[in-house]
């Protein structure tokens, strides 16, 4: 259950020294640090601190690792303009350009999301009517992701915003965006990662011809059971009429429900196939987080990661298992956290070590399109101290941070055709 912080004690900024965890009561952009509650840890910081003319400066005791310096008088206080002022400039330049690079990666997943999305939707809905048509619209975005994916240097993972509608769009790019970010890591040449997305967007596409009642039942008797698996069957038909998919693609839509110790379907064979290996992962993941059912619960990330790797290993390549677990992380994307300056944040991307993403950070004074996104891996001092339940926050927190029952998410790269 999430407490609120300790109360904040209000200091002069003449009793400001090294070890204080500090609180600036300002606007984000109104000061040139990285996030308002921090412990002050050099005398860089102290002269920054000292040119803000704070009328209202607050310490947290128990967080602190020294205690207030004596007041000064006004008149003996240190001078603001004994601090040189083109290092606050600077500091605030720099923390506006990396908020600035934050936000425009995140609004190219955006945007690249609300394409592809669009052309998925459109090819898996028709793919039972005009296959070659669908099938060329996604061998088109599979072959553009891949050379995405190939070129660019940096692929970063994004929680996305709020996305409304229906459709196997979501599910669809939630299992190829990670299978893709695997396959990197895994250094696939870019044919095998065009096949890895094709694959993945068309993975569940035999579900059109299963009934909605089906796909959505919390449990089947054992003819809907039959009916249900047979989606994996009729995907591959589809597949098949659309005249595009090469034989690893197909491979992939045939076997992402088989596992690696023989336990899974239509074949009940282990599972030798590295795509679809990666594709019957992330698939798994996602639909934990994700249900096809709304009367099952949906697990929040963390949840999900836990369950897989304690009680199912033995389904899946533990290489991939492992190498799931480092991409997204300790927290993954979309997991409440609280941090150990009291503060709560929802992480919104992995950083490059797993106990320490991009979390946005939560401040019920500001709009949340407005809000920090802190890179945990630029500051020493803050940490996570655990994971929280949506349901034990209380509602206008809740309804901030909104955390989605469907996760979406996509991805950036540092290339221009982002």
């Amino acid at each position: 259950m999430w407490a609120k912080p300790e109360k904040p004690v209000p200091i002069d900024s003449s009793q400001l020294t090294v070890g204080l965890y500090v609180w600036i009561d300002l606007g984000w952009n109104e000061h040139p640090f990285l996030y308002n509650k921090f412990r002050i840890t050099s005398e860089t910081q102290l002269a920054e601190l000292r040119t803000l003319g704070l009328q209202h400066l607050y310490y947290f005791p128990n967080k602190s690792t020294a205690s207030p310096a004596p007041l000064v008088e006004a008149a003996s206080a240190p001078e603001a303009s004994h601090v040189p002022v083109e290092l606050k400039a600077d500091l605030k330049e720099i923390k506006e350009q990396k908020l600035r690079a934050q936000k425009d990666a995140a609004a190219r997943a955006e945007r690249g999301w609300e394409r592809a999305a669009k052309q998925t939707r459109e090819a898996l809905v028709g793919l039972h009517r005009n296959p070659k048509q669908a099938g060329t619209i996604l061998a088109t975005l599979s072959r553009d992701t891949a050379n995405r994916i190939s070129a660019g240097g940096e692929v970063l993972l994004h929680l996305l915003g709020d996305r409304n509608g229906e459709g196997p769009q979501f599910h669809a790019l939630n299992v190829m965006t990670l299978s893709m970010i695997l396959g990197k890591a895994l250094k696939l040449s870019e044919t095998e990662l065009a096949d890895l997305a094709l694959g993945s967007l068309a993975h569940d596409a035999g579900q059109a011809r299963v009934p909605s009642h089906l796909l959505k039942a919390k449990s089947r008797a054992k003819h809907e059971e039959d009916f249900y698996r047979a989606h994996v069957q009729y995907g591959v038909e589809m597949a098949r009429e659309a005249g595009v998919f090469s034989p690893a693609a197909l491979a992939v839509i045939q076997n992402h429900h088989e596992f690696v110790d023989g336990s899974g379907f239509p074949s009940g064979k282990p599972n030798t196939n590295v795509l679809a290996r990666i594709v019957g992962l992330v698939d798994r993941y996602d639909r934990y987080c994700g249900p096809e059912s709304p009367e099952k619960p949906a697990l929040m990330p963390a949840e999900a990661l836990s369950l897989m790797f304690a009680r199912e290993s033995a389904k899946f390549d533990q290489k991939l298992m492992s190498l799931l677990i480092k991409i997204l992380g300790v927290y993954p994307p979309g997991t409440i956290v609280q941090l150990n300056d009291g503060s709560l944040g929802l992480v919104v991307s992995p950083g490059r070590e797993s106990l320490r993403p991009k979390i946005l950070i939560y401040d019920a004074d500001i709009d949340k399109d407005a809000a920090a996104v802190i890179d945990m891996a630029e500051s020493s001092d803050l940490k996570i101290e655990e994971s929280l339940r949506p349901a034990s926050l209380p509602p206008d927190v809740l309804q901030w941070l909104n955390p989605r029952q469907r996760l979406s998410y996509f991805f950036s790269t540092d290339s221009a055709a982002d």
